[in-house]
């Protein structure tokens, strides 16, 4: 008994040393296969603490090759200390390393412009994986944070951009990469976020491919109203394959309060508030746009249709980036088909920006439609320059079958004007309806604002006369980005060759008047069919 003792506990050491054994080759091999993962996959040397196993922790610290002096560090690789548990993949990749370098140079030039130092408190917005602040923190910006839709910790806190949730005025320096604000789809939300958390005096770095142009660029600066502009330039960015960036530096102003209250003394003057002025940048893309058709031509309905193939878009002449909301008013739109769905949905280019679309039309018989109609808001009322009641009449012209009723081209006018007699002196054929007018320049004025892209398309019978001289009146002219436009004259008839229309009571050198006087006061408006 005493000999099977012996050997029963001289087998269990060796047991444990064969359990810990093969434990101790387990690791290795997962190490060794960590290792080779990396090299030959990630393509990078593993010089991250504990063969890039880990990840990084909240009190990281970092050396990035070409941070300090390019001669002693030129051939040092990204090191992380105290590293915790996972995402070290991120932090090897080439793409990683190289837009470290690649904004650790940026800062770097900054902070010998005077814009940025060590001391800074440092906000990078929009940044999906901190890269940003990775090179801020290694210049030694140790006060640097990232805030995106999607944390991404320690680097990248969660945050909406219409949100920052930060104190005013708490930050010295904000910086938005490429992709930021020219990519989120309310830039005046995160526009007023970065100048409310900016300190006054503190600076903007915005790094765009948009702004390309001077009516890109004109609109990004409408979204920092408080800020001045210091430099604007271009730099390569660190993929080659990719145009140049532009680099944007605002200052954000001191507000005193005697100039907050003349802004206000001045917004309370009611000539001032009608007043708005037209832009260089617009002016210049109305004379880009495609020539006008002086002279009447005799079968306009054929002329007008072909001269659609030659219109010069505003979105094929300029970027429309950094513009708070995209909006496509109808003004008389008829059925859905008639233009939005016909027209402006598949053929206007929108630069891959959603629009939020208004169909104003008065005739009942095509409200029902739009119902259906997904992403339409419907106005069921006529656009008109003041608020009152009105007859809708609805035209058909000679040879209309007279049982496709409402669907004859409807025409409005004061119900003061028009009874039941003088249709009959007119000659009206038709119906008359009672509808609801509204004011129309009022009603832009309060959807819009001069920070949106706004498209409109106006097919009112006639009553452009009315409506157009009102716009400028109120102003609400300078709010309309891009016009479309069909001018009602007493043209020639399909049906009756020699005969005029005397539907309408103005001439074709009337509606050219009408549109040279838009574009002289620059306006960018098209001859519509």
């Amino acid at each position: 008994m005493g000999v099977v003792r012996l050997e029963s506990a001289a087998a269990k050491p060796s047991f444990l040393r064969n359990i810990l054994g093969r434990v101790l080759l387990f690791g290795v091999l997962v190490i060794v296969v960590r290792f080779a993962y990396v090299v030959t996959i990630a393509g990078e040397s593993c010089t991250i603490g504990d063969f890039c196993f880990f990840s990084l922790p909240e009190n990281f610290g970092f050396v990035i090759a070409g941070a300090g002096n390019a001669a002693s560090t030129a051939n040092k690789a990204v090191r992380v200390a105290n590293a915790g548990p996972t995402r070290a993949d991120l932090y090897t990749s080439k793409d990683w390393i190289k837009a470290a370098h690649f904004y650790s140079a940026r800062f770097q030039d900054l902070i010998s412009d005077g814009f940025l130092s060590p001391n800074s408190k440092t906000l990078c917005v929009e940044t999906p994986i901190g890269q940003e602040v990775f090179a801020l923190k290694e210049i030694g910006v140790k006060d640097s944070r990232g805030i995106y839709k999607k944390a991404s910790k320690p680097l990248v806190i969660s945050a909406k951009g219409n949100r920052i949730p930060f104190d005013d005025e708490t930050f010295d320096f904000v910086f938005s990469r490429d992709g930021g604000l020219d990519k989120v789809s309310r830039p005046l939300d995160l526009a007023s976020e970065i100048v409310r958390t900016l300190k006054p005096e503190g600076f903007l770095v915005v790094h765009t491919r948009s702004a390309k142009d001077t009516y890109s660029f004109n609109s990004f600066l409408g979204l920092f109203n408080s800020c001045k502009l210091i430099r604007s330039r271009h730099i390569d960015d660190y993929d080659s394959l990719m145009p140049s960036l532009r680099e944007i530096v605002l200052q954000k102003k001191i507000q005193f309060f005697g100039h907050r209250m003349e802004e206000e003394e001045e917004a309370i003057d009611g000539n001032s508030m009608n007043k708005c002025s037209v832009p260089g940048d617009k002016r210049e893309l109305v004379r880009k746009a495609e020539p006008l058709i002086m002279e009447e031509p005799l079968k306009p309905w054929i002329t007008l249709k072909r001269n659609i193939q030659k219109v010069k878009y505003l979105p094929s002449m300029a970027d429309i980036s950094f513009r708070n909301r995209y909006v496509y008013v109808d003004v008389g739109a008829r059925s859905y088909g008639s233009s939005i769905g016909s027209w402006f949905r598949k053929q206007y280019p929108k630069q891959n920006r959603t629009f939020d679309v208004y169909a104003i039309e008065a005739d009942r018989t095509f409200h029902e439609e739009y119902k259906l109609k997904k992403g339409v808001k419907l106005l069921p009322y006529a656009a008109w320059v003041r608020n009152e009641t009105l007859s809708f009449e609805i035209h058909r012209d000679p040879g209309q079958d007279v049982h496709d009723k409402g669907r004859g081209m409807g025409r409005i006018r004061p119900v003061v004007k028009l009874s039941s007699s003088s249709s009959a002196d007119l000659g009206f054929e038709g119906e008359v309806d009672e509808i609801h007018g509204f004011d129309f320049a009022d009603w832009l004025k309060g959807t819009v604002s001069e920070k949106d892209f706004v498209v409109m398309k106006m097919d009112v019978e006639g009553t452009e006369f009315d409506l157009i001289p009102r716009l400028f009146e109120t102003g609400a002219i300078c709010l309309i980005d891009e016009l479309f436009l069909e001018c009602h004259y007493n043209r020639w008839q399909r049906c009756c060759p020699g005969e005029r229309s005397s539907k309408y009571e103005h001439t074709y050198g009337e509606c050219m008047d009408l549109f040279t006087s838009l574009r002289e006061s620059g306006v960018l408006v098209h001859q519509w069919w």
